[in-house]
């Protein structure tokens, strides 16, 4: 019987050690994960309809690496069309591609 108690106890330290090890993969596993570039596009041009509306929107699916200063990062490009006094006038914009943080925002002339 002192070996099925062992083997009970061995068992079950296996199996909290495999749980907790799926736990903190998981966690790591969704730290590593990128947000979704229509997410990007839906908090931006939540930004911009707060001030009124836009005519169009668009954002690349492709992320490119980039750098600024020591910080190396991937991005994601966008935009935005909108009226402003009855002419159209459009917003590129580059965000990081983790945290959907808009890093640069241009006014383009048409």
């Amino acid at each position: 019987m002192g070996r099925a108690k062992e083997f009970g106890q061995g068992l079950a330290v296996g199996a909290l050690m495999g749980f907790a090890g799926g736990v903190v993969g998981t966690y790591w596993f969704h730290k590593q994960q990128n947000m979704s570039p229509d997410d990007i596009l839906t908090q931006v041009k939540k930004a911009f309809l707060a001030e009124g509306p836009i005519e169009g929107s668009w954002i690349s699916f492709e992320t490119k690496p980039m750098r600024k200063f020591a910080i190396k990062m991937n991005g994601v490009e966008g935009g935005i069309t909108r009226l402003e006094d009855g002419k159209l006038v459009s917003y590129e914009f580059l965000a990081d591609a983790k945290t959907g943080a808009v890093l640069t925002i241009d006014r383009l002339t048409v």
